[in-house]
């Protein structure tokens, strides 16, 4: 096996990376909130997210003795051929199911599946266990109404960002529970170290989003808080999506392997010249990633 960084880019996606380029240089990189007030101030400036045509239905459902509000994307015109849970990102303290409408729906349509987004709760107000918490209960109530509401048997888990490390708490809690539901899981450039104990964890130990998340927490080498401490085994096949240039590069690398020791399917793809949260980027290098994730999971879920 070779794992150099150069093994790990499709050749193809070399001739997208100056066009990327020449649209960061004029996007100044992003700086998250450094406290309280101003996580208020960038919540109070974040418009209204665009509509989705047509709307995702909203319900409230339940599980384990939980509840939790989901959105729900079905396929329009085409029969239902898989369910696939989205959990979007933010910080773990921005964000909401409804920002991810239009791109949920557009997955919809095209794989002919189901989207379900989840309205987790947010730090600090509701900091951890709150947002694994209700992911799980998501999670298990579409593993729970797979073929009765659904008519499939084929799920899937992603997430974006602080979405990813959310879903791979998820998938571990349900496996801990022997639910083996879920056939896939795509992972966008998650953090998976919020403890600071590994070189690649202590690039954002700084960052205000951990304290909200799990300033309270003694000891944050608790896996269901830093999944990379996680036992990884039996999880389902994973696509792993992360830019080159992302500071998270070097914790997605090391979920990876540790993935792949506890001898998970893991499909690693390395965007060249793409910072964080690229896919939410309109650039050449966001949308083939955005064509390799549909790809991906159009070969498990799509019809």
């Amino acid at each position: 096996m070779n794992l150099g960084r150069s093994h790990l880019i499709d050749p193809r996606l070399r001739s997208l990376v100056e066009e990327t380029s020449e649209f960061y240089a004029h996007r100044p990189a992003g700086q998250g909130p450094r406290g309280r007030e101003e996580l208020l101030a960038v919540r109070a400036r974040v418009a209204n997210p665009a509509a989705a045509d047509p709307p995702p239905v909203e319900e409230v459902v339940s599980a384990g003795g939980r509840d939790v509000r989901v959105r729900i994307h079905e396929p329009v015109g085409a029969p239902n051929s898989g369910v696939l849970l989205e959990l979007h990102g933010g910080g773990f303290y921005l964000g909401t199911a409804a920002g991810s409408d239009v791109r949920d729906r557009a997955l919809a349509d095209a794989l002919g599946i189901t989207v379900v987004g989840v309205d987790y709760r947010l730090a600090p107000e509701d900091p951890w266990p709150a947002a694994p918490d209700d992911c799980e209960t998501a999670a298990l109530w579409i593993a729970e109404h797979l073929s009765e509401r659904f008519g499939t048997s084929r799920f899937a888990v992603g997430g974006f960002s602080a979405g990813a490390t959310l879903a791979v708490t998820t998938l571990v809690r349900l496996r801990d529970r022997g639910v083996d539901a879920v056939d896939a899981a795509v992972l966008q450039f998650g953090t998976y170290d919020l403890s600071a104990r590994t070189p690649a964890g202590r690039l954002i130990a700084d960052e205000y989003f951990i304290e909200a998340y799990a300033g309270s927490v003694p000891d944050r080498t608790v896996p269901d808080v830093s999944p990379v401490y996680a036992d990884l085994t039996g999880l389902p096949p994973v696509l792993m999506v992360v830019g080159e240039a992302d500071i998270l590069l070097e914790d997605n690398l090391a979920m990876a392997a540790r993935l792949s020791a506890a001898g998970v399917d893991i499909d690693l793809r390395l965007y060249p010249g793409a910072p964080h949260a690229f896919t939410g980027h309109p650039t050449p290098m966001g949308r083939a990633a955005l064509d390799d994730i549909e790809s991906w999971l159009g070969g498990r879920l799509g019809s």
